[in-house]
């Protein structure tokens, strides 16, 4: 016995000195970091694909500002009569023409209004990705919770079941009592897992509204139960007038406008001064020429041209009026709905929800004591969990007018003035 012992008992004392780290154990794997609506909203202000795209049109913008600023090129002429070299005449002229009517200064004009278009679309491109990131991130922050009250809910269904169990078992209440509380249990694992189904599906539209579709949905960081506060009415009515959506609409009327000063500037016609020389080769000597020439405006006044653009002006300006009335009227709608939604979260949480745990507790105590049949504990259950889905609901509803309100009014980080200057 010794003999089989002592080998065995070396082979022990051995192996792990001679494979220590192989029998060293694998440290688990580190949980990715937490994500923050702040984190959120700089990735997907960082890599939304329609951001990039608005922020080019910003840059393509300062190219037509510069092209605008462009004079006309000089012509340089040649003229040659005759062949023949004793007789033939040759003239060299140099033409350039000046832009009479201010027509450069209106040219960039309509190209500063393209600027500040792109501009406002772009304020605009950032308030709807910021508006959608934030209503993404609760959405999964609410999903992430169901969740967990989903898993909450299943231990209190299988805790009931336990208790039926140990009551039919006593022969205090009927086998059917037992039978309710495994498909009661049953019902509770269907909705944690339809809960965790909902949540993954709410990461990944996360995800694309962050620009990071193919990144591993991280834990959220985040209180639902946090409800955002309406502006007054003063800064209403300042965000409304600053929205981006005036803006965009505002700077359409802009563009027109130096659209129609620009077809104005057309209608009076440029001047083309030319120098040159002309060599005869019989007389042998060389002779200074000076040229002006200017298009008689009989025929075309531009005159079509400016009324196209007026008319225009004048529907840019219509339309940016009938923009401002229906903002104000969905910005006043969304915060109407804010505030409701936020009174009924604020109920369900301060009145409803500790009444249904209240009575959920006292039935689950009771049917333990035998002085309420396990319908009771069911319905209690059952109040319970309707109480805190119409308590998600609401909060989700409130997020979700709280980020309309958002992709309506922006903010003032949605007027990257300073950052797109040529």
């Amino acid at each position: 016995m010794r003999r089989t012992c002592v080998p065995l008992l070396c082979a022990a004392l051995i192996t792990p000195l001679a494979f220590g780290q192989a029998s060293t154990p694998a440290p688990p794997p580190a949980l990715p970091p937490a994500l923050t609506l702040e984190a959120a909203l700089q990735t997907a202000l960082r890599q939304n694909p329609l951001l990039r795209a608005a922020e080019a049109e910003v840059d393509a913008s300062h190219g037509g500002l510069d092209q605008a600023g462009a004079r006309p090129n000089p012509t340089l002429g040649i003229d040659q009569e005759d062949t023949r070299r004793d007789t033939r005449t040759t003239t060299v002229l140099l033409s350039q023409a000046l832009e009479l009517g201010g027509k450069r200064s209106a040219r960039i004009g309509l190209a500063r209004s393209a600027r500040e278009l792109a501009l406002a679309e772009l304020a605009s491109r950032q308030a709807d990705v910021r508006a959608g990131t934030i209503q993404a991130f609760f959405e999964a922050l609410i999903a992430q919770e169901r969740v967990r009250v989903a898993e909450q809910s299943l231990d209190m269904a299988a805790s009931g079941t336990t208790a039926a169990a140990r009551r039919v078992t006593a022969g205090k209440v009927s086998p059917a009592d037992e039978t309710r509380a495994r498909v009661a249990e049953a019902q509770a694992r269907i909705e944690l897992r339809q809960a965790q189904a909902d949540r993954q599906a709410a990461q990944r539209a996360l995800g694309w509204a962050m620009g990071a579709a193919d990144s591993t949905p991280s834990p959220l960081d985040g209180r639902p139960e946090s409800l955002p506060q309406p502006p007054d009415a003063q800064a209403l009515a300042e965000r409304v007038a600053q929205s981006p959506v005036l803006r965009r609409a505002q700077g359409e009327v802009l563009r027109a406008q130096a659209a129609y000063e620009l077809e104005r500037a057309r209608r009076i016609p440029d001047l083309t001064v030319s120098l040159g020389a002309r060599r005869a080769a019989e007389s042998g000597r060389n002779q200074p020429m000076i040229s002006l020439s200017i298009p008689l405006p009989l025929f075309d006044s531009n005159t079509g041209a400016q009324l196209e653009a007026l008319r225009k002006r004048d529907a840019a300006q219509a339309l940016a009026e009938a923009e401002e009335q229906r903002l104000r009227a969905e910005v006043l709608q969304t915060l109407d709905q804010l505030q409701a939604r936020s009174s009924e979260a604020h109920a369900l949480k301060q009145e409803v929800l500790p009444a249904a745990q209240s009575l959920h507790d006292a039935t689950s105590r009771g049917f333990e004591l035998g002085k309420f049949s396990f319908l009771d504990v069911l319905d209690a259950q059952r109040t319970l969990l309707q109480a805190r889905t119409q308590y998600f609901s609401a909060l989700a509803q409130v997020h979700r007018a709280a980020a309309e309100l958002e992709r309506r009014l922006g903010t003032p980080n949605d007027r990257p003035h300073a950052g797109h200057q040529p």
